[in-house]
C-alpha cells in the first residue's frame, strides 16, 4: 500500500503534502511534526514577531481544516527513533511504528551552540522555534541591555527589532563585517554604517570568552584581553547545523555535513528523500553541492520532489533567493555568490537604495539589493533565464536592470 511519510512539518515538509495532493496523489500523506500544533512560519519569529509589544500567534502554514480536507495525518510533538530501511518502517516517539513506501527527510536544523563558560546562566537565549520567540519575547519586556553574538540574518534581525523597541544593543560577531559568509563586502558596510546611525553597537573581530553574571542571571559578555560587554540580555547566533542523526544512524549518506541527495532530492536508499535545510544537493548555480537555509529553497524542493514521486522524474534546477528584514533594512539576494567574485556596487547607499553585482569569470551570478525590490525581481528573471548584463554594461552610465530584463527578448 502507498504511504507517503514526511518527517518535519516545517515549510519543505508542509509544502511538500501540500503539492503531492496537487499532483493528485491520492494515496496516504503523513505529516510528522516534532513540535506540538500546527506547522507556522518561521521567518516572522526574528522579525515582527520580537518587535511588537504584543506578539501575535505563530502564523500557521496550513489550518486544521485544510489537512482534513486534503487527508494529511498530522503527528504531533513527536520524533523520529530510526528508520528500518529493510522493513521500510519508522519508530517514532509516541511507541508508534509507521510503514512507508516512500520516506522523505525534512528534518531541518538546529542552533549551533557557543560552548564557553557560563552558558547555564538564565538570560541567555537562542531564536529558531516558536517557543522561543515566545520567551524571548517576554524576556524583552523587562532587560535594559542587549547583547547579540553573531552578525548574520538573525542575529541582525533580532538587533534591528530589539532597538526599535528603545533597548541598547551591541552585536558583537567573531568576523570581521557582518554576515561575512553571505554577502559582499560591499554590501556588510552599507549594511554595518545602517545599524550604527540607527544606535546599535557592532564590534567586529571579536570572540567570545565567557558569559559572565551572579550565578543565575547573565550580566555581561566577556571578549578576548577580559573585555566585558554588559549585558542582562543575550541573544546567541551562530548559524544552525543540519539535523541528520536519524539518517546517519539509518546508513544514509551525509558526507558533506547535510543528508546527501542527487539531482532528484534522492538519498542512497532508493527509497528515501530529503527537502530543505537538511539536504545537501548538486546546486547548478553553485557548481558543488550545497546546503540552503531559506524558504525559498524548502519550497522548491518540496514542489520538485511532489513532481518526482506523482510520476515526472524532476531534476532540481531552482534559482536560489533570499530575503532578510532588519529594521528599515530590506536586505534581498538573488543567486549565489563566490569569495573571490568581481564585486559591482550600483547606486547610492545614502539614497536607501543599493545593489551589488557579482560576477565569476565575467559572468553575472549574484545581485544583491537593498531596499530595492524591483532589482531583485529583475535580476532573478535575468539569472533565471541566463541572459545577462557584462561587467562593461553595469558599470555604464544610466545602467538599470529592470531596462535591460524589458529589452531582452523572452524565450518561446
Amino acid at each position: 500500500m502507498e504511504h507517503i511519510v514526511i518527517v518535519g512539518a516545517g515549510h519543505a515538509g508542509t509544502q511538500l503534502a501540500e503539492s503531492l495532493r496537487h499532483n493528485d496523489f491520492t494515496a496516504a500523506i503523513t505529516l510528522v511534526n516534532a513540535e506540538a500544533g500546527l506547522p507556522y512560519q518561521r521567518p516572522p519569529l526574528s522579525k515582527d514577531h520580537l518587535a511588537q509589544a504584543a506578539p501575535p500567534e505563530p502564523l500557521p502554514l496550513k489550518t486544521h481544516q485544510f489537512l482534513t480536507d486534503h487527508d494529511i495525518t498530522l503527528i504531533e510533538a513527536t520524533s523520529v527513533l530510526d528508520i528500518d530501511r529493510t522493513a521500510g518502517t519508522v519508530h517514532l516517539s509516541n511507541g508508534e511504528n509507521l510503514r512507508y513506501s516512500e520516506l522523505v527527510l525534512a528534518t531541518g536544523a538546529r542552533n549551533r551552540l557557543l560552548a564557553v563558560p557560563g552558558t547555564n546562566l538564565s538570560g541567555i537565549h537562542y531564536l529558531r522555534t516558536a517557543d522561543d520567540a515566545s520567551r524571548l519575547h517576554d524576556a524583552l519586556a523587562t532587560a535594559r541591555t542587549v547583547a547579540v553574538v553573531g552578525a548574520g540574518f538573525i542575529g541582525l534581525e533580532f538587533a534591528a527589532a530589539a532597538r526599535a523597541r528603545g533597548l541598547g544593543v551591541t552585536v558583537i560577531e567573531h568576523h570581521s563585517r557582518p554576515m561575512a559568509r553571505a554577502v559582499s563586502a560591499d554590501m556588510s558596510q552599507v549594511v554595518a554604517d545602517t545599524h550604527a546611525a540607527d544606535g546599535i553597537r557592532l564590534v567586529l573581530g571579536e570572540s567570545i570568552t565567557a558569559f559572565d553574571g551572579d550565578g543565575t542571571q547573565v550580566s555581561a559578555v566577556l571578549g578576548q584581553n577580559s573585555r566585558r560587554y554588559p549585558a542582562d540580555l543575550v541573544v546567541v547566533g551562530i548559524g544552525v547545523e543540519p539535523a541528520t542523526e536519524v539518517a546517519t544512524t539509518a546508513g544514509l549518506a551525509t558526507e558533506y555535513g547535510g543528508i546527501l541527495v542527487d539531482a532528484f532530492l534522492r538519498t542512497n536508499d532508493e527509497h528515501i528523500w530529503a527537502i530543505g535545510d537538511c539536504a545537501e544537493f548538486p546546486c547548478p548555480h553553485a557548481g558543488t553541492p550545497t546546503r540552503r537555509e531559506s524558504v525559498q529553497n524548502a519550497v522548491d524542493h518540496a514542489r520538485t520532489l511532489a513532481r518526482t514521486l506523482t510520476g515526472s522524474p524532476t531534476e532540481y534546477s531552482s534559482l536560489p533567493w533570499f530575503w532578510s528584514n532588519q529594521g528599515r533594512i530590506k536586505l534581498q539576494i538573488a543567486g549565489i555568490g563566490n569569495a573571490d567574485d568581481l564585486c559591482i556596487p550600483h547606486g547610492d547607499p545614502h539614497s536607501g537604495r543599493f545593489s551589488v553585482y557579482r560576477f565569476r569569470q565575467d559572468k553575472l551570478t549574484c545581485v544583491e539589493s537593498l531596499n530595492n525590490p524591483a532589482v531583485h525581481i529583475a535580476a532573478r528573471k535575468a539569472l533565471a533565464k541566463g541572459t545577462t548584463p557584462t561587467p562593461a554594461e553595469v558599470t555604464a552610465d544610466g545602467f538599470d536592470l529592470k531596462h535591460f530584463v524589458a529589452r531582452e527578448p523572452t524565450s518561446c
